[in-house]
């Protein structure tokens, strides 16, 4: 038996190692990128939490604020993807701007973050499907399960051509909008205290929260950079990644924004913080039940799909980087396989789709009796892992901003000032301030009454992650050469080779 499945999962797995080309139109894009900030996600969990940790009306404008900043940072991110194509992007940029050691460093540190922001949506994920089959239908089963049923989707979906991941994405984030477009449109005509402007001034922004405030709004941002890593598969790798970063980061910001806005209009600007305080991310649900229990049952299940579209994106980012670093001989090379049918990287799918369920049954055997009872998956597994993730995301994006600087500085490439140096220099230092900000206030982002050994672990296990890649580098240097020189050439589709673009369907 052993030897007749061997030979058939080499023969899939292991002789291409280049993606499927030129699949991916700016649409498609653009729904995968939205699809991993999740809109009914950060409607339902983020902007209610973010009211109630920070205690401040200024929700709506943290994220206009934040937009611009990541509208700095995609300046030169995007110019720089029109000249460096790579499924790792962090990865390539950093290798290309800084070196071999920090490009692996960045790697290892940007793989480690994709990975506990994917599987961490799991606990986040499982419960809420749990309680949905529990109240809707009666069917009582464990987190763990549902999170399982979950994984199985997701494990299918990755190893699968990125066109059908695309559409699927595209119909979940579709009926998102349509959901929060109605909540939102609910709360403004049904507003008790009358159509307020207060959430939207500035001296609701600038309070003594806006740390947490900033620390929190990122999190809804999270995958606006997973442009790049399909770089290799968009059908116009000259334009494709930076016109859909640019489209993606504008319509989150202008639409999270508006929808906090809206919700605490529709709760009332006087309540809305006691009310977060009070019901947490039910919030949301809670409202809408008082309001339509069938519009509060749709949302709930939009809401479990928004998870899953959330899970589906971040891993086939951590699909791509294993693919990546196995490609170029950093990781094991049997990790750069590719599918010959679809063009998937089904070896770093079934890779990243190994880590997810251990990480599952290790967390079901530890909640198993737990004193936080049906919350364990969420006040850990979800709570841990995607905090631990947004701190690493953003140190990320903060070195890359480093990187590109560094790069341009050696070769214009026929940019300007601004696009080279002034943007990029402006979002290094904003994102090295949200990064402090975010490690500052972390023991109020996982919960911790007082201190909490998790508020120096979690961070150190991203920290550890770049240091093990610097020390890896060094290795690979002086034990490997060959594979350490070739890192020189990261680019997948250099300009000498491009292959000609497939016009976009309109």
């Amino acid at each position: 038996m052993r030897e007749t499945i061997r030979p058939s999962l080499e023969a899939t797995v292991s002789r291409p190692t280049t993606l499927a080309r030129r699949h991916l139109s700016t649409t498609a894009l653009v729904f995968m990128i939205i699809a991993a900030s999740a809109p009914l996600t950060v409607l339902a969990g983020g902007v209610p939490t973010t009211f109630a940790v920070s205690g401040i009306l200024g929700v709506p404008v943290s994220y206009l604020a934040l937009g611009v900043v990541i509208m700095l940072f995609a300046v030169g991110y995007g110019a720089m993807s029109g000249h460096i194509q790579n499924a790792g992007a962090f990865y390539a940029y950093i290798t290309e701007g800084l070196g071999n050691r920090q490009g692996v460093a960045a790697a290892i540190l940007a793989l480690v973050s994709y990975n506990m922001m994917q599987v961490g949506l799991y606990g986040l994920f499982g419960f809420s499907l749990a309680t949905l089959l529990s109240t809707v239908l009666g069917v009582s089963i464990p987190w763990w399960a549902a999170a399982l049923l979950g994984w199985v989707v997701v494990a299918a979906l990755g190893v699968n051509s990125v066109d059908l991941s695309a559409k699927v994405l595209g119909v979940l984030v579709a009926l998102e909008f349509v959901v929060v477009t109605v909540v939102s449109v609910l709360a403004l005509v049904s507003a008790p205290e009358g159509i307020s402007t207060e959430p939207l001034q500035t001296s609701s922004f600038f309070a003594g929260g806006v740390g947490v405030l900033l620390s929190f709004g990122f999190a809804a941002f999270m995958g606006f950079e997973s442009g790049a890593i399909y770089s290799e598969e968009t059908r116009n790798p000259r334009r494709t990644v930076a016109r859909a970063t640019y489209i993606a980061v504008g319509v989150i910001a202008v639409f999270y924004a508006v929808s906090a806005w809206a919700l605490a209009v529709g709760v009332g600007p006087s309540q809305i913080v006691a009310a977060a305080q009070e019901f947490g991310p039910d919030l949301v649900f809670v409202w809408l039940a008082e309001r339509s229990p069938a519009l509060a049952t749709v949302a709930n299940v939009l809401f479990i799909t928004s998870l899953l579209a959330a899970l589906v994106a971040f891993h086939n980012g951590a699909a791509r980087y294993f693919f990546a670093l196995g490609r170029t001989g950093v990781l094991p090379r049997r990790l750069g396989g590719v599918s010959p049918r679809t063009g998937a990287p089904v070896a770093g799918s079934v890779a990243q789709s190994v880590v997810g369920l251990a990480v599952i049954v290790v967390f079901a055997i530890a909640g198993a009796g737990s004193e936080l009872g049906e919350l364990f998956p969420v006040l850990t597994l979800f709570t841990w892992l995607t905090n631990a993730a947004a701190f690493g995301l953003v140190f990320l994006l903060a070195v890359t901003s480093v990187a590109v600087l560094a790069w341009f500085a050696r070769d214009h490439h026929g940019h300007g000032v601004w696009t080279r140096i002034v943007a990029p220099a402006i979002s290094a230092v904003a994102l090295v301030a949200v990064a402090v900000l975010v490690l500052s206030n972390f023991d109020l982002l996982i919960g911790a009454e007082g201190f909490s050994p998790l508020v120096v672990v979690m961070p150190g296990i991203i920290i550890g992650s770049g240091v093990v890649g610097l020390v890896w580098g060094e290795i690979l240097r002086r034990t490997r050469p060959e594979i350490y020189a070739a890192m020189d050439n990261v680019d997948q589709i250099p300009e000498s080779q491009e292959i000609p673009v497939v016009p976009e369907r309109k």
